[in-house]
């Protein structure tokens, strides 16, 4: 890509900047929330990444302009085989994740907890990857949740993945990991979300499969979306950047500079506009080449963690590829922020319920709401 002008592009920058703190030495430890039973709820993050789902699970953060409440969840072990995300997560959130290959770890050793999490990896599952599906290398590390489900046998699980898994094999693939997880003993729902009806400056759509242990009744209800018609453009989300070329705001220096993509299954270099979401990010910048909407040049670290939705706080401590692939893998905190409150909420009636009453049944209405509220949505108990 040249410029109209016929000036040279900026020139990138790959080295690793200097960060002295990360995102939970920048502020007050996090806040404590606390559920229905007086206690935060204990949650076992797998496949844990840099942790976007963990972020968005434990809440307590802004970004975009925008406050999200702590919710009582407390990671208290995470997992992940890759070290830069296990040294990044460190940096940001917490010391308790550990670098395990999860088809080799004793799962009967893990802690048992309320909560278990997870985006399982998606690279054999996603229409920019190999397709392979459940032949692939990592299709069918799926598996290793279920193992701890039956196992530990957490009250509630969450998993994500690419919404092309849905499609492949005419579905088949998608009814065989329900069909497993619900061999554990818990019944399961796919949640099909779109990111900017949630706030999230990019158009990214996830599966959130979402499964209750059968001798709880009740389900969480489907996040209401907060920005349906209305979601927050690149440029809102990244205007304030657009002057910032060093390091004043955390990785907004690195960037690669690019005049085509040579791989990415077709995607090419696209040049990203200022009224509408971003393209989504993804962990191979060889792939789609995003450029920014105004500025001649490719969207930097922080541009592409900010569309990600994570704090500015949140430094990414690695060449410029490699913070890439971590951000790329990512779910976006606002994001898995939506997924958790309804979770929390749900759980908060069931334990509320539990506290009042033994074996009654009730019907309330029941939902999760901007403000952390209950609203529509019919349930049993």
């Amino acid at each position: 890509m040249r410029r109209k002008d016929g000036k040279p592009l900026a020139k990138a920058l790959h080295a690793k900047p200097r960060f002295e703190v990360g995102y939970r030495s920048s502020r007050r430890a996090f806040e404590c929330s606390y559920g229905e039973s007086g206690r935060p709820y204990r949650v076992t993050s797998f496949f844990s990444g840099c942790g976007g789902l963990d972020l968005g699970f434990r809440g307590g953060f802004s970004v975009l302009g925008k406050k999200y409440e702590p919710l009582p969840f407390d990671v208290v072990g995470a997992y992940d085989s890759l070290q830069d995300a296990v040294d990044c997560y460190k940096l940001n959130l917490d010391e308790r994740i550990h670098r395990a290959d999860l088809t080799e770890i004793d799962v009967g050793a893990l802690p048992t907890t309320d909560v278990l999490i997870g985006g399982f990896p998606c690279q054999d599952f996603s229409s920019s990857g190999p397709k392979t599906g459940f032949d692939g290398k990592r299709g069918r590390l799926y598996l290793v949740l279920l193992n701890y489900m039956r196992i530990h046998r957490p009250r509630i699980v969450i998993g994500e993945n690419v919404i092309h898994l849905a499609r492949m094999q005419q579905g088949e693939v998608l009814r065989t990991i329900v069909k497993d997880f619900e061999s554990a003993g818990y019944h399961f729902d796919v949640w099909n979300l779109y990111a900017p009806d949630y706030g999230v400056p990019q158009s990214r759509k996830r599966l959130i499969f979402v499964g209750v242990r059968n001798d709880i009744e009740g389900f969480p209800t489907k996040p209401r979306p907060t920005n349906l018609g209305s979601p927050v453009t690149i440029s809102q989300a990244l205007g304030d950047l657009e002057g910032i070329t060093d390091e004043t705001v955390t990785n907004q220096s690195q960037y690669f500079v690019a005049s085509k993509a040579t791989s990415g299954g077709g995607q090419g270099d696209t040049v990203n506009e200022a009224d509408k979401v971003a393209l989504c990010i993804r962990a191979n910048s060889r792939g789609r080449i995003q450029f920014h909407y105004k500025l001649p040049r490719r969207l930097t670290v922080r541009e592409c963690a900010r569309v990600q939705t994570f704090p500015d706080e949140f430094v990414f401590p690695y060449t410029t590829q490699r913070n890439l692939t971590l951000i790329g893998n990512a779910v976006p905190p606002i994001l898995a922020h939506a997924v958790a409150r309804s979770v929390s909420n749900f759980m908060a009636a069931i334990d509320g319920h539990a506290a009042r009453s033994g074996a009654i049944t009730l019907k309330r209405e029941y939902a999760a709401t901007e403000d952390g509220g209950m609203t529509q949505g019919m349930f049993e108990f």
